[in-house]
């Protein structure tokens, strides 16, 4: 079964990294969350390849998320799942914005599937309550 995913993310130092066609960018020391959906083949496996990406058991990206979990500052700390339901709109439109615009959001008219917060308490409270 498939869903929707919020992957926790821990970023434990600023890190410049470019984010494939969305070039380069600076990424504050913090805590990101990433919503994304995991309807497609293998359902909610794809959490999975995303935590292996971040413990560089996987090099291929295809995602902008894998440029943040590909650093060795990155790690994924939890997922926050919502079977059965395409909330992956709603949800990251109610999570702080990271600024960086259309990053997640290719396939959207929402600003961008990524948030960041340097409080991680605050940032998984929002994630929790948008995840209903």
């Amino acid at each position: 079964m498939g869903g929707t995913y919020t992957l926790v993310i821990a970023l434990s130092e600023p890190a410049t990294i470019e984010v494939g066609a969305l070039d380069e960018h600076a990424f504050p020391a913090g805590w990101y969350t990433y919503t994304g959906s995991a309807f497609g083949p293998g359902g909610f496996s794809r959490v999975d390849r995303h935590r292996e990406l971040a413990r560089d058991e996987r090099e291929v990206r295809h995602w902008h998320v894998d440029y943040l979990l590909g650093h060795p500052a990155a790690s994924v700390e939890t997922a926050v799942l919502t079977e059965g339901e395409n909330v992956e709109c709603a949800v990251a439109s109610a999570l702080p914005s990271a600024g960086i615009v259309g990053f997640g959001a290719s396939d959207c008219d929402c600003q961008s599937h990524l948030a960041y917060a340097n409080d991680r308490r605050t940032l998984l409270a929002a994630v929790e309550r948008a995840h209903g």
